[in-house]
């Protein structure tokens, strides 16, 4: 049997919890979306509204409440992405150098994503 200290800055249990919650977010806003989708679309049509168009998918982000929702969604995203790819490759990466510069690639690509999300959604 191998003797293994465990080093590093003990993150298993934040980064696990962090993901969970992170999934519900998107859990939640995949379920709405999809559930507007389905009530708006062509099936529901015997409901008498009609099919989904750009009218309505504008009317929908319109509003506040879904930019914000979306915004949460997509921060609750790019976190849950930045914890799982931080893990892989802190796993597979053995060189300290690489790891570092994979790192300030994520972490800037991430922000430049985030950046763009809150312009899209809020044209600033």
């Amino acid at each position: 049997m191998v003797d293994r200290i465990v080093t590093g800055a003990h993150y298993g249990l934040r980064g696990w919890l962090v993901q969970r919650i992170s999934a519900v977010i998107m859990a939640v806003y995949v379920f709405f979306v999809a559930g507007y989708i389905v009530l708006n679309s062509h099936f529901g049509d015997h409901l008498g509204r009609g099919g989904l168009d750009y009218y309505k998918w504008v009317m929908l982000f319109s509003n506040p409440l879904m930019r914000s929702f979306t915004l949460l969604f997509l921060i609750a995203l790019f976190y849950h992405a930045w914890i799982g790819l931080r893990d892989i490759v802190m796993d597979y990466v053995r060189s300290a150098k690489v790891r570092l510069l994979i790192y300030v690639l994520l972490t800037v690509l991430l922000l430049l994503y985030s950046i763009w999300a809150v312009q899209i959604l809020w044209g600033i």
